[in-house]
């Protein structure tokens, strides 16, 4: 038979949060970006610290992206009528297609020939495994705050 999982007690700050939460995406972008670096031939990153800085370039530009699309989001979804229907998916979509090319060229500007993270399908797949590696390790760590029923 099973013994049951102990359990405590543990407060969390805001900013222990906000700290814990970009610590593991960076360290999830950084693995992933060079993951990319070696098996993407596209995607060309000059150093190991490179690496670190472009993924804390993209932790920031996807946490901006996402507090606007959020406010879209909501603007669109306060209103009434079919218009705002239409256009809040259309809206949504452009947003989340142009942001790629917003990466892009940040990228370039900010890091110029020493990175290169492919073209436009490149960008999307490595900002997909970002996102999809980085809502697995938060799956991971709620599942393992679930308690254990006897």
């Amino acid at each position: 038979m099973d013994e049951p999982i102990k359990t405590r007690t543990v407060t969390v700050t805001r900013a222990q949060e906000i700290y814990t939460s970009w610590a593991r995406d960076l360290l999830i972008y950084v693995v992933v970006l060079n993951l990319f670096v070696e098996y993407v031939e596209g995607v060309v990153i000059d150093s190991f610290t490179i690496s670190i800085l472009t993924a804390l370039l993209l932790k920031i530009i996807l946490e901006l992206v996402g507090r606007f699309e959020h406010r879209v989001h909501h603007f669109f979804e306060k209103r009434k009528g079919t218009i705002f229907k239409i256009l809040g998916p259309v809206v949504m979509f452009s947003i989340l297609f142009l942001s790629k090319f917003l990466i892009l060229e940040v990228v370039d500007i900010v890091f110029g020939e020493h990175v290169e993270l492919g073209h436009f399908i490149e960008v999307v797949a490595l900002i997909i495994s970002m996102l999809l590696a980085r809502a697995l390790a938060v799956w991971i760590y709620k599942r393992l705050g679930v308690d254990k029923v006897s």
